[in-house]
């Protein structure tokens, strides 16, 4: 008895107080449900609001999405009516209150975007022109796509109208004769020669503004006060008779307008020149030039020929070697027939017609002395253009293209052209028939010389 422990037995009330203990802690444990399906609402003036369920609340988000709707309608009605021209009063919108009782106004974001679009449409009828307006019916469809963050409106169909401003100003120009007349408008006329290598379109521009600067190096000045054994009326017949040779000879006509060149200058260097060598001087002139540009150049003998046996061989080298060396070998020159080729271009397409009166009127100014000391080369061609589309009443008579590449207006050319236009005129009454009127009166040539020549442009010789 003495060895057994001795556990002492507790109070019967022991096993009542843990049962209060437990149940204690089951007061402050929650209970497991699903806190997915229920939401409280805010407490409002003091109250606590009830569960609200998965149905009321789609209840309640149905009914606000029709609010919504209404209100869409509304502010869409008033676009229409604004842009029909009628003025739409705002429709009244929902009211709601919160905790304190004021007034809310709830828009939601589509009616947002609505009055966005009434206020922008309102600020671009401000900002538009009368004359920018434009009338749009009712009945047309409308699509708005978004563009950089901004709504443009594709109409169907637009009709400008004109407004009383513009209609009385376009009339107020044409009364004081203000009005837009087409201009003419400068031609490319190297623009067909860019794959001919020979045609040197890379540099013709720049080699004839080359030829008007030296041109007044070979011209040649009054010389005949140094010249008391001939005058200008020999001149005229010598030269006509050259160009009857040339044409006898079928030369080119470089050849002839080199010659007269280079006969002009020795005439104008030598001191003086009898009656007997000026005919020598004519031919000594041509054989040079005929070396110079023919490929088969005429022998001294076809000259002595042509002259009626006037000089032997040696007389004509001798007068040869005198003019190279007066000349200094100087031959190089523009002459009026390189800007004659250029103008006539720049008449945009001639026909042959045009082309045979220009260098008729051309031959015709050469043969006489008054128009070569008078007038440059360049003006000289660039006037036989303007007298030949006077002649055959070319309209215009000059035009842009025709000034850009000559540099000449149209008044600066009217006296030379007057000048060549009398020659004409003085050829056709004349009894006896120059050697030009001649060669440019077979039908060869046109017979351009038969023409009746601009009698707006004569004048007095």
């Amino acid at each position: 008895m003495e060895g057994k422990a001795v556990v002492p037995r507790q109070p019967r009330g022991g096993d009542k107080m843990k049962n209060e203990a437990a149940q204690a802690q089951g007061k402050n444990r929650q209970v497991l449900r699903d806190i997915g399906n229920l939401e409280t609402l805010q407490v409002v003036e003091g109250k606590i609001s009830r569960p609200m369920t998965r149905s009321y609340r789609a209840q309640l988000l149905a009914n606000v999405q029709v609010v919504a709707e209404k209100n869409k309608n509304l502010v869409d009605d008033g676009v229409a009516a604004t842009r029909k021209g009628k003025i739409v009063k705002k429709a009244a919108e929902p009211q709601k209150k919160n905790a304190k009782g004021e007034k809310v106004i709830v828009i939601s974001s589509d009616e947002e975007e609505n009055v966005k679009e009434v206020k922008g449409e309102k600020e671009l009828s401000e900002k538009r022109k009368p004359e920018n307006m434009v009338l749009i019916s009712h009945n047309e469809e409308e699509k708005v796509k978004p563009v950089g963050g901004q709504t443009s409106v594709e109409r169907s169909s637009r009709r400008k109208v004109k407004t009383l401003t513009s209609i009385l100003t376009a009339r107020s120009k044409i009364a004081c004769g203000i009005t837009k007349k087409p201009k003419d408008l400068m031609v490319n006329i190297d623009a067909a020669d860019v794959n001919d290598e020979l045609a040197v379109v890379e540099y013709v521009d720049d080699m004839y503004k080359f030829y008007k600067l030296t041109e007044d190096e070979s011209r040649v000045q009054d010389y005949m006060v140094s010249q008391p054994n001939i005058n200008a009326k020999m001149r005229t017949i010598l030269v006509d008779w050259l160009i009857e040779v040339h044409n006898r000879f079928e030369l080119m006509p470089e050849t002839l307008y080199l010659t007269i060149n280079i006969m002009d200058r020795y005439l104008s260097m030598k001191k003086s020149v009898s009656r007997r060598e000026l005919q020598l001087v004519g031919i000594g002139s041509m054989l040079i030039a005929c070396k110079y540009e023919e490929i088969w150049a005429p022998q001294v003998n076809d000259f002595i020929c042509i002259s009626d046996y006037a000089y032997v061989g040696y007389e004509v080298l001798l007068m040869e070697k005198a003019i190279l060396g007066e000349l200094g070998w100087y031959l190089t020159v523009p002459t009026p027939y390189v800007f004659l080729v250029r103008y006539i271009k720049a008449s945009i397409s001639p026909d042959q017609e045009m082309e045979n009166l220009v260098f008729f009127l051309a031959e015709l100014g050469i043969s006489h002395y008054s128009t070569i000391i008078s007038y440059c080369p360049s003006m000289l061609a660039a006037a036989a253009v303007y007298a030949a589309r006077c002649t055959l009443n070319k309209s215009p008579f000059w035009t842009e293209t025709l000034k850009h590449h000559t540099g000449y207006s149209e008044e600066q050319l009217k006296d030379c052209a007057k000048l060549l236009v009398g020659f004409h005129l003085a050829a056709v009454e004349s009894e006896r028939k120059l050697g030009v009127y001649r060669k440019f009166s077979s039908p060869k040539r046109g017979a351009v010389a038969l023409l009746t020549p601009a009698k707006d442009l004569i004048i007095s010789i």
